[in-house]
C-alpha cells in the first residue's frame, strides 16, 4: 500500500493525495475489499475534478487499499434493500453517478493509471478498465460476475466484453469467470503486467516519470493464461444466437472445460444470462462507451423490479447460503418479451450520457 510524502486529504473511505506529479486515489475500505458506496463515488469524481485541473498533477494513479484487491464493486446492499422496498430511489441514483464517473474516466485528460493487483469486479472494472493506462499483476483476478445475482454486466462491462476477441467476453459475461493477467489483456480488460513484487518501485517511478515510461521500466510478459488455448470452443459455442444453444454446443464439444461452462452457466439466472447475451450484442454495435453506460442503466434498474435481483443478492451477500431460487428456474421459461422488457425506455429517467 502506498504511502504518499506529500499532503493527505484523508476522507475516510477514499484517500487523496499528490506525490511529486502523481496524484493519487487509494480506495480505502479493505475489509469490504474496498466495495464503493455513494460518499466514495462523490470524493472520486471531486478528485479527479482537482487533479484534472491541478497543473502540478501529471498523472492520476488509483488503487485499492489492503492486500485483496482494487475493488469487488459496489456495496450492493443498497441494491437490496431497495429491490425489496420498491423505492428505487437511492439505486439510481448511485448508478447516475457511478455510470457519469465511468464516462468521466474512459475521456480523462490525463494519463490515468490504474493499479489492478488482486480482485477487480463489477465497479471496480468500471474504475479501471476505462483508463488509459491499466497494469495487472500475477494476484489479479478481473471479473464481470453480475449474472451471480441476476444482474447484468454494467459500468461499460457490456462494451468492453463486446469488443474482446472472438466470443471470449461472451464467456467471461455468461459465466462470470475471473481472467488472470494474460487473460485480461487478452481480452481487452487490461494493458500491461507489472509483478506485484515491483509495484512499490512503479509508484515511485510514476510520482517522477511521464506515465507510460514509467509503466515500461517495470512490465513483463504475464503468467500463460487460459483463454488463448480455449479459444477454438468458445469462439465456436459462444456464436450461437441464443443462451439454450450455447449451452448444447458446450455440453456437445467434449470439451471438460466448455462442460463446466455449461454447468455454471446453468446455474446462474436464466433471466439474467439471456439479457446478457442480448446486452452484448447489442453493445457490439454501438459506437461510443456512453451508448452502452445508457442501455446498462436502462436493463439495471428493470433488474431492480424484478425477483432474480435481490433474490441473488439474498443468496450470495445476505445469507450467504449460495442457493437462489430463481424465478423463472429455466432458460426455456424466460421469453423473448420477457428479455425485451428490459431494454424499454425510462423516459424522463434516461441516464442521457450518449
Amino acid at each position: 500500500m502506498p504511502s504518499p510524502d506529500s499532503a493527505e486529504n484523508s476522507a475516510g473511505d477514499v484517500l487523496t493525495s499528490v506525490d511529486g506529479h502523481a496524484g493519487r486515489v487509494l480506495l480505502n475500505r479493505p475489509r469490504a475489499l474496498n466495495a464503493l458506496t455513494p460518499p466514495m463515488l462523490r470524493r472520486i469524481a471531486a478528485a479527479l475534478d482537482d487533479f484534472a485541473h491541478d497543473p502540478g498533477v501529471a498523472t492520476v494513479v488509483i488503487e485499492g487499499a489492503g492486500e485483496r484487491g482494487l475493488c469487488a464493486g459496489a456495496d450492493i446492499r443498497l441494491f437490496h434493500d431497495d429491490a425489496r422496498s420498491g423505492d428505487h430511489f437511492a439505486s439510481e441514483a448511485f448508478l447516475r453517478a457511478e455510470y457519469r464517473l465511468n464516462a468521466r474516466i474512459a475521456h480523462y485528460p490525463k494519463p490515468y493509471v490504474a493499479l489492478m493487483d488482486g480482485i477487480v469486479m463489477g465497479g471496480g472494472v468500471g474504475l479501471s478498465a476505462h483508463g488509459g493506462i491499466r497494469v495487472v499483476t500475477e494476484r489479479s483476478r478481473v471479473a464481470m460476475p453480475e449474472v451471480t445475482i441476476g444482474l447484468v454486466p454494467d459500468v461499460g462491462g457490456t462494451y468492453l466484453l463486446a469488443r474482446a476477441p472472438g466470443q471470449l467476453g461472451t464467456h467471461l459475461a455468461l459465466t462470470g469467470e475471473a481472467a488472470g493477467a494474460a487473460d485480461a489483456i487478452l481480452c481487452g480488460l487490461a494493458d500491461h503486467h507489472v509483478p506485484s513484487a515491483s509495484l512499490n518501485d512503479l509508484r515511485t517511478d510514476l510520482a517522477r516519470l511521464p506515465a507510460p515510461e514509467a509503466v515500461a521500466r517495470h512490465a513483463v510478459a504475464a503468467p500463460e493464461g487460459r483463454l488463448a488455448e480455449q479459444r477454438p470452443w468458445i469462439d465456436a459455442c459462444y456464436a450461437a444466437d441464443t443462451v439454450e444453444e450455447i449451452v448444447d454446443r458446450l455440453l456437445a464439444s467434449g470439451e471438460t472445460a466448455a462442460k463446466e461452462a455449461a454447468e455454471t452457466i446453468l446455474s446462474k439466472s436464466p433471466t439474467a444470462v439471456k439479457t446478457t447475451l442480448a446486452s452484448l450484442r447489442r453493445a457490439a454495435d454501438m459506437d461510443r462507451l456512453e451508448q452502452a453506460l445508457d442501455q446498462e442503466f436502462r436493463v439495471t434498474c428493470a433488474a431492480l423490479d424484478t425477483h432474480d435481483l435481490p433474490e441473488g443478492i439474498r443468496a450470495q451477500i445476505i445469507d450467504k447460503d449460495r442457493a437462489p431460487a430463481w424465478h423463472p428456474a429455466v432458460l426455456t421459461e424466460v421469453t423473448a418479451a420477457d428479455v425485451e422488457r428490459s431494454f424499454r425506455s425510462l423516459g424522463e429517467r434516461e441516464l442521457g450520457l450518449a
